[in-house]
């Protein structure tokens, strides 16, 4: 209220996708106390004066956990494009999620 139009930004506000961590533990990866902020505490503060909430370690997540299960489904694997793809279809997949479902910042393009 005292600094009306300052942008605030929430650092670190990962959700931490327990799929992916199982994900990756399952795959070879050692991550059993990740945790992160609630989806539904994220998405309050999208709604408030929040303007912009930083997932990086959520997209990190989801990159690794694809990489992992396919290098552990396909050892002989040795092509970028072959374990790439399905990292960054996961990607796509989370973020589609958190632009819709936590952040809500679906169909706002117009509005800037």
């Amino acid at each position: 209220e005292k600094l009306p139009g300052f942008p605030i930004v929430l650092h670190g506000s990962s959700s931490v996708p327990q799929e992916e961590v199982d994900t990756i533990n399952k795959y070879g990866g050692k991550l059993p106390d990740a945790v992160g902020i609630p989806e539904d505490q994220l998405r309050k503060a999208a709604a408030s004066a929040v303007c912009k909430i930083n997932i990086d370690s959520d997209s990190r997540l989801a990159m690794t956990a694809a990489i992992r299960k396919v290098f552990v489904e396909k050892p002989g694997e040795f092509d970028p494009r072959k374990y790439l793809g399905p990292a960054r279809d996961n990607m796509q997949k989370l973020y589609e999620h958190k632009i819709v479902n936590v952040l809500g910042s679906n169909n706002k393009l117009a509005q800037c």
